[in-house]
């Protein structure tokens, strides 16, 4: 009635066969539909370490379409990141696709629940809506924007507590704390999956313009 995978290397789906299940409805009241809201809830975020010390595959192929469309956005150009998890996470990738150098645009993180930077930024990091897909629109239209997975976007923006360490001050001398254990970490950085870029980045129109055609080579 149904064909399952799960494969380390693929997503858990099921596909039930048409001719073979019966739809029928339970009379209980849909659920509400996911909202901008919800970003901000603890439960909407994925954190980008998976239980076993291994980079999250949902991180790895939602950074890969990001920085397919941060690539067409800048024009092939280097880029500066907000410091703290944006650049913590993705400072590496960014570094690799984009580069370092003079004459860099400025990427901020905006949506739901965190003011606009201020200046505002030439590129803006927003959130994909939970259920439709579209990206998250700011007041102005001036940036450009790189849409972002919003489990993703919503860990960058509302990381929670992170550090066992006190706001201000340190630790009692006498005091050791062991009801916080420190977060796995990968033995290498966060790298984008290569294929969820390369398709992204091929299905922009943005990619065939000649500022970006030599640099579209180059990262093949």
């Amino acid at each position: 009635m149904a064909t399952r995978v799960d494969d380390c290397g693929s997503c858990q789906t099921v596909w039930l066969e048409p001719e073979a299940v019966v739809r029928r409805r339970t009379g209980l009241p849909a659920p509400p539909a996911p909202d901008w809201d919800d970003l901000e809830h603890a439960g909407h975020r994925i954190p980008p370490v998976e239980p076993d010390g291994s980079w999250s595959r949902r991180w790895e192929a939602a950074v890969g379409v990001a920085l397919a469309h941060l690539v067409a956005a800048a024009g092939g150009r280097p880029v500066t990141l907000p410091a703290g998890p944006v650049a913590e996470l993705l400072g590496h990738a960014v570094d690799r696709y984009l580069g370092t150098g003079p004459q860099a645009g400025s990427v901020g993180l905006a949506g739901p629940g965190i003011p606009l930077p201020h200046p505002c930024p030439d590129i803006l990091l927003v959130p994909r809506h939970p259920l439709s897909g579209t990206p998250w629109q700011p007041p102005r239209d001036e940036p450009a924007l790189v849409p972002l997975d919003s489990s993703v976007w919503a860990f960058l923006a509302h990381p929670g507590e992170t550090s066992p360490l006190p706001a201000t001050g340190v630790l009692p001398t006498d005091v050791l704390r062991d009801d916080y254990p420190l977060p796995p970490l990968p033995r290498r950085p966060l790298t984008p999956h290569h294929r969820a870029f390369q398709d992204t980045l091929a299905g922009l129109a943005a990619v065939r313009s000649p500022s970006l055609l030599g640099h579209r080579h180059a990262l093949r």
